[in-house]
């Protein structure tokens, strides 16, 4: 299919056609904030927070799902773009727990990132806020869909990796959540959730947690270590987090 050229913060880069703008900018070294995009995943262009600034688009497109093309230009840090990416975090935390001290995913959660990076305070936006239980209904995984930012990454990693389609989007508009099928816990006699932890892995906030991690350490105190699954012959690899030898 051959290459492009392509210019990022004017920096000149080559990259094989196809390439979208996203994969282009991180393979020059450039930054780009992104809280729905994962490398193994189909890209969906959901959270928006990877906009940039192409001269001669009419928008701010979303570089995650924007391909590449000869002698395109792309800003990727341009006035336009930081104001949307600092709107579209301020929207995120307009319905957003605050509770960053005790959550588990606290100093491992990109929305934390981000809104650090670009001074985002959380407070611009008021409205309704979503009061849903948690779920504590499997002995394995806790779901706090408050915290849910519907980037659909576990939707994704349950479908394409996993291949068990357990969750997905349900309802419309503010009442958007993901749920298993007819709106039931994960433990439902209904769900096929094999509770193999893939979405837990992919999930950049802390709407999903491993409950057997909840209260045993941060994430800068564990050593992740690779090893191998005993459980059947298949030998999937695993990552344990470890703290103190245990």
């Amino acid at each position: 299919m051959g290459d492009v050229n392509l210019t990022i913060d004017g920096i000149r880069v080559t990259v094989p056609a196809g390439t979208t703008v996203l994969e282009a900018a991180r393979a020059a070294g450039v930054f780009i904030p992104t809280l729905c995009h994962d490398p193994e995943l189909q890209s969906v262009g959901a959270c928006r927070l990877c906009v940039v600034e192409i001269p001669g688009m009419r928008n701010l497109p979303a570089s995650c799902v924007t391909a590449v093309t000869e002698g395109m230009e792309v800003k990727t840090a341009s006035e336009a773009v930081v104001e949307a990416r600092k709107t579209i975090l301020e929207l995120l935390l307009a319905n957003h727990p605050m509770d960053c001290l005790t959550c588990q995913k606290n100093g491992d959660c990109r929305l934390q990132d981000y809104a650090y990076l670009y001074g985002v305070r959380g407070d611009r936006f008021n409205g309704e806020r979503h009061h849903y239980p948690l779920e504590e209904d499997n002995p394995f995984i806790v779901r706090d869909m408050n915290k849910c930012i519907l980037c659909g990454k576990c939707v994704r990693m349950c479908a394409e990796i996993q291949g068990n389609n357990v969750v997905d989007f349900a309802y419309r508009g503010f009442n958007t959540k993901v749920t298993p099928a007819l709106d039931a816990g994960l433990a439902a006699r209904n769900s096929n959730c094999v509770f193999c932890g893939n979405c837990v892995a992919v999930c950049p906030v802390g709407a999903l947690a491993e409950r057997d991690m909840l209260g045993k350490g941060r994430y800068w105190e564990m050593e992740r270590v690779r090893t191998t699954c005993p459980y059947c012959g298949v030998g999937c690899t695993l990552e344990l987090n470890v703290k103190d030898g245990r």
